[in-house]
């Protein structure tokens, strides 16, 4: 806080209009106080930590400065242009009215308190003295902040206090208890509904896709930032960005728009904040100037204000809407972050889809459904099933249900909540097990009931009305972060069996490692890698001063999909030994052969450079 104090013979004032819609009520009339101590009070927003003594000991102050100057007469004076980080206007209004009870509860002094949050006309008159000006700062010591709030949504607030109903239900239409359900030749399952009912979130041991996106130069934590936040070098930039493109295709291909939208918002927009008390999540906070921010945690901020000016029609419908967030932030707790599984700054491909009527929501709930099978397949992770429903919802829409749980042809498990706790009314999420038999959201679609009526969205009927939309909340992978855990996850779990682990040929690094047998060969060598390369295959060479032995070994280590040897038997009959990790065969193939291989596996899969020397002796280690 800080304060400013003039000994005056006289103050006159004037409330002209209301400078914040937070402006206390008060009379618009003049006012003269004569022979009086003005305090002008700037209340700041370290303020906020104990309001109560910042009071006490400005009221002390303000008494200290009138008993030197024998004034009787006090005008507390809301003055926010001594500070450049003023508090919030209920917290300042609050103190202020605290600080002039206090004056007033000595019995001593005669307290006059401007009005609060007005422009104001005055005149003052100095009396001139040596102690008729004198400033003031009262500051509180680390010990006597109180600990900052974690502010928490009504959502998380509501969702403690549901009900919930949990059963499995079959193909067949049968709806099973969890506790009398044969899990026979169904491990995954099992574990992934003792993780859902159980809830212990925490491991026990690090996840073994940790040290697994270390030693590949995938990931890494980042000890400059925040817990959760991560460091990609070369490799792992590329996976991720490999998997940017592939889902950006796949939704544009799908019909959706694709924007891009801000990552901060303002605490006090009226739709964010009603949207934000209904979203369970935890924000990061940004202050800038005099207002509070936060760090977005998904793309429904920008992509419904975005919707919201737009005018649209039922011929419209449905309207899908797109957004890659780099990056999206959620203020995780510490106990619950687990390497790429579960972090506080992520890659989240956002999908929201306008539909006019339920019939309409539910026809593109299944559609996308079956488009997030379809990825899942694609990139050959097995995955286990959920669907949340409130319960009178689900029970008037079983066959529905009954109907994409049949496509998948395995038993899911059902959640059903009394209280609609958030603003969706039914989703279902595409979850993989780890290795510590942890589950993770993958896939997700929602149907949401009530951000139409919050961000005022609407459409214009055939009949010529404006009616509110229903909205789709998709992410068709989940977080490309979390897509990276469960494939190095899948790949833990091949180690743990004594298989051979790699990542998906088109997301390797390396996808060829041409290796000379000595420098003479290193020519040869150059010139392979350049036709591959024309085949928009990553190829790098082994020029190091190693044995045959080590770089083999070296590009095992590293999973790389072919390794394929230079000598002078392969310069001679341009026949390759070639060892194929995928199947551990070792072939001789032309180039040709080779390419059409590749061709094959890497038909329609997004392509970019890996941003290393294609030279082993030039890398730098990571």
């Amino acid at each position: 806080m800080r304060l400013l104090t003039i000994h005056s013979d006289f103050l006159e004032y004037k409330p002209l209009q209301k400078a914040i819609p937070k402006a206390e009520e008060a009379e618009l009339a003049a006012k003269r106080i004569d022979d009086c101590l003005v305090i002008f009070i700037s209340v700041e927003k370290g303020d906020e930590d104990n309001p109560a003594l910042v009071a006490e000991r400005a009221a002390a102050e303000i008494e200290n400065v009138a008993g030197q100057v024998s004034a009787k007469t006090l005008v507390v004076y809301p003055w926010v242009h001594l500070t450049s980080t003023p508090s919030s206007p209920d917290a300042a209004l609050s103190i202020l009215k605290d600080i002039e009870s206090k004056l007033r509860g000595k019995g001593m002094y005669d307290v006059t308190r401007a009005p609060f949050g007005y422009y104001k006309q005055f005149t003052i008159r100095c009396k001139g003295h040596p102690l008729s000006e004198l400033s003031r700062e009262i500051k509180l010591g680390k010990e006597e902040q109180a600990a900052p709030q974690q502010a928490v949504s009504e959502s998380l607030k509501l969702e403690e206090k549901t009900k919930r109903e949990y059963f499995i239900l079959t193909p067949e239409g049968e709806l099973i208890a969890p506790d009398k359900f044969d899990y026979t030749g169904m491990l995954d399952f099992k574990s992934f509904v003792k993780y859902e009912t159980e809830k212990v979130r925490a491991y026990d041991v690090e996840p073994p896709h940790i040290k697994i996106m270390k030693e590949h130069g995938i990931a890494q934590y980042e000890p400059g930032s925040d817990a959760g936040n991560f460091r990609w070098p070369p490799k792992g930039r590329l996976v991720k960005k490999l998997l940017e493109k592939a889902i950006t295709d796949y939704c544009v291909n799908y019909g959706a728009m694709e924007v891009e939208t801000p990552i901060m918002y303002d605490y006090e927009h009226p739709a964010l904040k009603k949207y934000m008390n209904r979203f369970p999540a935890r924000q990061y906070s940004v202050k800038s100037d005099d207002k509070e921010f936060f760090l977005r945690f998904a793309a429904c901020f920008g992509q419904f204000l975005m919707l919201h000016d737009m005018v649209i029609s039922y011929k419209d419908l449905p309207l899908k809407m797109f957004e890659l967030t780099k990056y999206s932030f959620r203020r995780e707790q510490s106990g619950e972050l687990a390497g790429l599984k579960r972090l506080r700054a992520f890659t989240m491909p956002d999908m929201h889809t306008l539909c006019g009527t339920m019939e309409q929501a539910k026809e593109e709930f299944n559609s996308q459904y079956l488009k997030c099978y379809e990825w899942m397949k694609m990139l050959d992770i097995n995955f286990e099933t959920t669907f949340r429903a409130q319960k009178d919802f689900f029970n008037e829409n079983k066959e529905w249900y009954l109907g994409m749980i049949k496509k998948v042809a395995k038993p899911v498990l059902i959640e059903m909540f009394d209280l609609r706790y958030a603003y969706f009314i039914t989703k279902f999420e595409f979850n993989f097990v780890d290795s510590a038999n942890k589950a993770s959201a993958l896939s997700t679609v929602q149907i949401d009931v009530e951000n139409s009526d919050t961000y005022d969205l609407g459409y214009t009927t055939k009949e010529g009305r404006k009616e509110r939309l229903l909205i789709l909340h998709t992410s068709i992978s989940g977080s490309i972060e979390r897509v990276v855990y469960a494939l190095l996850e899948r790949e833990a779990k091949r180690i743990a069996d004594k298989k051979v682990p790699m990542l998906p040929i088109w997301l390797s690094p390396t996808q060829v490692r041409v290796v000379p047998i000595t420098d003479k060969h290193l020519e040869y060598a150059n010139e392979i890698a350049g036709q591959l390369e024309l085949e928009a295959v990553r190829v790098d060479i082994d020029d190091r001063t190693e044995t045959l032995e080590k770089k083999i070994r070296d590009a095992e280590r590293e999973w790389v999909p072919f390794i394929l040897v230079v000598g002078d038997k392969e310069m001679e009959s341009k026949k390759f030994s070639i060892r194929v990790r995928e199947t551990g065969e070792r072939k001789m193939l032309s180039m040709e052969e080779l390419a059409v291989i590749l061709r094959s596996k890497l038909k329609g899969k997004p392509f970019d450079k890996l941003s290393l020397s294609n030279y082993l002796s030039k890398r730098p280690v990571i």
